[in-house]
């Protein structure tokens, strides 16, 4: 591929790409913050910062929802800002970009990230579209290209992708509305309801991160503070991690019954494949305690939790635009896989 190409993978929660022979060059929030309509005064891990902090005339915002582009005026904003730094650092208009997409969504949906970079300041010669869960398993390490089926759970910000792949495409796949965001709002909601506390988006996210856990019998606890909803005063309470457990529980069990869905319409075939190989599992909430006992036991599958998964895609476009074995991966136009 050309020498000044770039690889995105523009998650829900962070914004990451990849530069040919160099790696990956940015890894940030994928937020911005704005001033009235039209002034941008921050984007990435600086406007993150900002975040719940900010007065009334800024807004900060993630232009991601669910997998794909829902303020594409600001996404537009926060990639050009991306660009410019990696412009400072000497590098100029690209040749080819390569962004990854969730598979099942709309053409429509698809089409704006397309159309995102081709808006862009890249000026981008070529653009290519390459399916997560594809970019998810190159950057596992599996091989997608050859008639060996795999599984593999995305399990993201705002969504859990789960797929099938073999001969180098997707034969089955589900996008539900479930990742590590709806774990962060069930924490909020349950201790709000437990203890009266109003506590932040970050703070969730701290609790989630520490106690997190898919067994009821883990004993681990740490300090939350936040706003008493009576008093209206600053409170800090004691948080465990059974109290965790038995707030995002529900959502993991929905996780299962999306792989158990998947399974359920995987062709003959390929379940020998998955027999044999087990499920792989990435994604930043991957890292909760025993989840991959639990998968196990409810699926009778092995279950692989991939090391580095939140950078799995990332890595995987890196590895289509190093190796040209795998350029065929990433094309401009990809067909719809089965949904369900």
């Amino acid at each position: 591929m050309a020498g000044k190409t770039y690889g995105i993978d523009l998650g829900t929660s962070t914004i990451k790409i990849y530069h040919k022979n160099e790696g990956v060059v940015v890894d940030e929030k994928n937020i911005i913050a704005v001033e009235g309509k039209k002034k941008v005064i921050a984007a990435g891990n600086e406007a993150f910062e900002m975040h719940g902090k900010a007065p009334a005339s800024i807004t900060v915002s993630y232009p991601v929802k669910n997998g794909v582009i829902a303020d594409i005026n600001n996404m537009l904003e926060l990639i050009n800002y991306m660009f410019n730094r990696l412009y400072k650092r000497g590098s100029l208009k690209a040749s080819a970009i390569i962004i990854a997409t969730p598979t099942d969504i709309t053409e429509v949906e698809r089409r704006a990230f397309y159309d995102l970079i081709a808006s862009s300041r890249a000026k981008a010669k070529s653009i290519k579209i390459v399916e997560k869960p594809i970019a998810d398993a190159v950057g596992i390490g599996l091989d997608v290209n050859n008639a060996k089926g795999v599984m593999v759970v995305d399990i993201g910000a705002d969504t859990t992708e789960v797929s099938i792949m073999s001969l180098g495409g997707i034969v089955i796949s589900k996008l539900i509305p479930i990742g590590g965001n709806r774990l962060d709002e069930s924490i909020k909601s349950t201790v709000k309801k437990s203890y009266n506390l109003v506590i932040g988006d970050k703070t969730a996210e701290n609790i989630k991160k520490e106690l997190a856990t898919v067994s009821p019998s883990e004993e681990k606890s740490m300090k939350a503070y936040g706003r008493n909803v009576v008093t209206g005063l600053p409170t800090e309470v004691d948080i465990n991690s059974s109290f965790v457990y038995d707030s995002i529980i529900e959502y993991i069990y929905a996780i299962i019954d999306a792989i158990r869905i998947i399974l359920e319409r995987t062709p003959p075939e390929i379940s020998s494949d998955i027999i044999d190989s087990g499920i792989y599992v990435t994604g930043g909430s991957s890292a909760i305690k025993g989840l991959d006992t639990l998968f196990g036991k409810e699926t009778g599958l092995k279950i692989n939790i991939c090391n580095d998964p939140a950078n799995t895609v990332v890595n995987g476009i890196g590895r289509i635009i190093e190796d040209h074995h795998l350029k065929d991966l990433a094309s401009p136009l990809k067909e719809t896989a089965i949904k369900v």
